[in-house]
């Protein structure tokens, strides 16, 4: 490694694979290998290997953007924050503070969304915020805090996985989301355990596994408790177990019985000898988990789902114990911080609810406001989205494209158009930002210091590698600026520092105590330790001995907590919950007009909405647009050929993109890739239905009709 290099972390997905970024002689930077970072190992995918090309000034916002006749046009910094407080400040006094938005992002760093939340609610005082975070894994989170009583999305280090005997893996294909990880996998396999992969398609990642079930999409409910109906009708239950560490465990029972092999798999399409084998091969190690992600999250009872994944843990003892357990595969690169420091509509910092008196007295008391002050909680993320040009007149937007990235897109992008004023911070013109009013050029993870919560729950640091371009500034800056215009001779930007340390000194104080406490990590301490497990009080742990021969702050501090659950779960008994769950339909389900599924997701050379990988010629290369995955059997229907466009048609609008024909799909069900915007917009498609808990939509099931083209 070049003396000079920096090391940092990926800006993409919740792995946040170790990286050394190295000058080079134009300026800019390259990536290096990092191999002391246990993750990756220096491992990278193409994402990571390319990602410095959208630092390129060719690519990337340099100047801030306001729009004049109908178009966007450069601006100096001065005049663009003075239109977005005009803008947002005319809003709140003539129609009130909830009619102001905010819509964050899960790739903002912790200190970003900590003051992303902090800035809506007493700068301009609204409710109104949440985040596309709301899209990823919140199902997960729900169901978490149910049973658990705590949401992180892995209750253990990645680097358990190889060691444990079985996992079953839930609508993941890891192999292409995020390679580095599937190293943890071939070795679980190489030590003896076996994978077992839920997914309706023979994905990457299924082709790796010893069972691979295909169920149809919106099922892996009854999925899950048709497993734990053979679980206690092959006595396979860990009675003392269920009576130490858990309580509810009848309802949950007596609802699972309900769900005969059989019935599941008339439901699913799943064989009762897969059902078997798959107990099978949980049951009989004496370790095993089970591992989630967006196929079963992203649903409109996403929560239950989970749920029911969960009980199976419960119900077989695995949950709370070494190399067992329940965990979720987060999505985003700040997935997990991004919701816990107060950018989701119901959350203060330390993953503190909005609604507890105790949480708000505390948070106030940080910010230096009255507890009384603070609004309630918001809408969730879609219903943000929906209300806009209505009762949300105008918003501020930072790291998202819901143009691109929300269900029922068409919809939403007429929403977005219907604002009186839309401003958008970001890296790129974005298909969003294309529609502000003003566009304010941020810097990205090279330039800039900040940390984030990596799917582990590992809090790492990034590390500012190279100066941003003039014209660039940070997204703490823009909030800073914007308070002090906004807030008169108040002096509320001084709330606002623009130094991510300081910010992140002010998160460890708002976040103490609370189930997500950062109080006790510091930027020295993740840069010496390659990050730190939250939780992590301030306060060294009891069996700390006052006369330890080593008193250096690494020594006496606390050292976080890699796994969790292993004495008690973060409920006031202790204990994990049961929740009893029963499978009910997707909340659209095929029919004579609409007779085909559509399932959604992603490929290994783009990420989310694409508008930062859509801009690297190398993965434009191995991924150029969209396609439609189908079956041989539905495509001879059609009379489609591998590459013939098709179109694919929901009660929400129409998507067009070239055939790609595969046996690896079920003949039910067709998938598209969600990166790209246009005529193959996969989201254009996808049904908003929500979670009543979680308020997730449900991207990964809607009937669709599919339709041959004419060239």
């Amino acid at each position: 490694m070049p003396n000079s290099a920096t090391p940092t972390h990926c800006p993409y997905c919740a792995l946040q694979c170790g990286m050394n970024l190295a000058p080079t002689q134009d300026g800019g930077v390259a990536v290096v290998e990092r191999p002391d970072f246990p993750v990756n190992r220096g491992a990278l995918c193409g994402k990571g290997r390319t990602a410095p090309a959208v630092l390129a000034s060719n690519v990337r916002l340099t100047s801030p953007l306001v729009r004049s006749g109908g178009a966007l046009v450069p601006a100096g910094w001065d005049e663009a924050l003075d239109r977005i407080a005009e803008g947002l400040g005319r809003t709140r006094l003539e129609h009130g503070p909830d009619a102001c938005g905010v819509f964050g992002g899960g790739g903002l760093t912790n200190e970003k969304a900590y003051s992303l939340g902090k800035f809506a609610r007493i700068v301009l005082g609204t409710s109104q915020i949440d985040y596309n975070g709301r899209f990823c894994m919140s199902s997960a989170a729900a169901a978490g805090m149910k049973a658990f009583g705590l949401d992180r999305g892995l209750p253990f280090p990645l680097e358990d996985i190889p060691k444990t005997g079985c996992v079953i893996l839930v609508g993941s294909n890891l192999a292409e989301t995020m390679p580095p990880s599937l190293r943890f996998f071939n070795e679980l396999r190489e030590n003896g355990g076996t994978l077992i992969v839920i997914d309706p398609r023979r994905t990457k990642t299924a082709e790796q596994a010893d069972l691979h079930l295909a169920p149809r999409p919106g099922t892996d409910l009854a999925l899950a408790l048709g497993l734990l109906h053979l679980v206690v009708a092959e006595g396979r239950v860990d009675e003392e177990y269920v009576q130490e560490r858990t309580v509810g465990w009848e309802d949950a029972r007596a609802a699972a019985m309900a769900h005969w092999p059989e019935y599941v798999e008339r439901i699913t399409g799943v064989s009762v000898p897969q059902l078997r084998e798959t107990v099978r091969m949980f049951c009989e190690p004496e370790h095993a988990m089970v591992l989630t992600a967006r196929g079963p999250e992203q649903q409109s009872k996403g929560t239950d789902t989970v749920g029911a994944w969960i009980n199976l843990c419960l119900a077989t003892g695995r949950a709370g114990r070494p190399l067992s357990g329940y965990g979720c595969l987060t999505g985003q690169g700040n997935g997990q911080g991004g919701r816990e420091h107060g950018q989701k509509a119901d959350q203060l910092p330390g993953y503190r609810k909005l609604d507890d008196p105790a949480a708000r007295r505390h948070v106030a008391d940080v910010w230096g406001v009255d507890p009384d002050s603070l609004p309630g909680p918001g809408r969730s993320a879609y219903e943000l989205l929906d209300a806009l040009g209505t009762d949300i007149k105008s918003l501020l937007l930072m790291g998202s494209n819901p143009v691109v990235s929300a269900p029922r897109a068409a919809h939403i992008e007429e929403r977005i158009k219907s604002l009186d004023f839309l401003a958008v911070c970001d890296v790129v013109l974005s298909e969003t930002a294309a529609l502000a009013d003003v566009v304010l050029p941020v810097t990205q993870w090279a330039e800039e210091t900040g940390t984030t919560t990596s799917l582990e729950g590992r809090v790492l640091l990034r590390r500012r590698a190279i100066t941003p371009p003039d014209g660039v500034r940070s997204d703490l800056e823009v909030m800073h600026e914007l308070a002090a215009r906004l807030g008169g001779e108040s002096g509320l930007e001084k709330g606002f520092p623009t130094d991510p340390e300081e910010v992140f000194e002010e998160l460890r104080r708002a976040s103490a105590g609370g189930p997500a406490d950062y109080s006790g990590i510091t930027y020295r301490r993740l840069a010496q330790e390659n990050g730190v497990f939250w939780p992590c009080p301030a306060a060294p742990r009891a069996d700390d001995a006052e006369d330890r021969e080593d008193t250096s702050p690494a020594a006496v501090a606390h050292p976080g907590t890699p796994r969790l659950f292993l004495d008690r779960f973060a409920t006031p008994d202790g204990r994990a919950r049961f929740v009893p769950v029963s499978h009910r339909a997707a909340a659209e389900e095929p029919d004579e007009e609409y007779p085909v599924l559509l399932t959604t997701g992603r490929v290994v050379a783009q990420y989310q909405s694409g508008a930062q990988t859509r801009r690297v010629d190398e993965l434009n290369a191995a991924a150029p647009g969209p396609f439609v995955e189908l079956h041989p059997r539905l495509a001879a229907r059609l009379g489609a050929a591998e590459g013939d466009p098709v179109a694919v048609v929901s009660r929400r609008g129409r998507a067009v993109a070239p055939a790609r024909i595969t046996t690896g799909i079920r003949p039910d069900t067709v998938f598209m890739p969600f990166h790209w915007p246009g005529e193959g917009r996969a989201n254009t498609l996808t049904n908003p239905a929500l979670d009543p808990t979680s308020r997730m939509p449900e991207f990964k099931a809607c009937a669709v009709r599919v339709e041959a083209v004419e060239p």
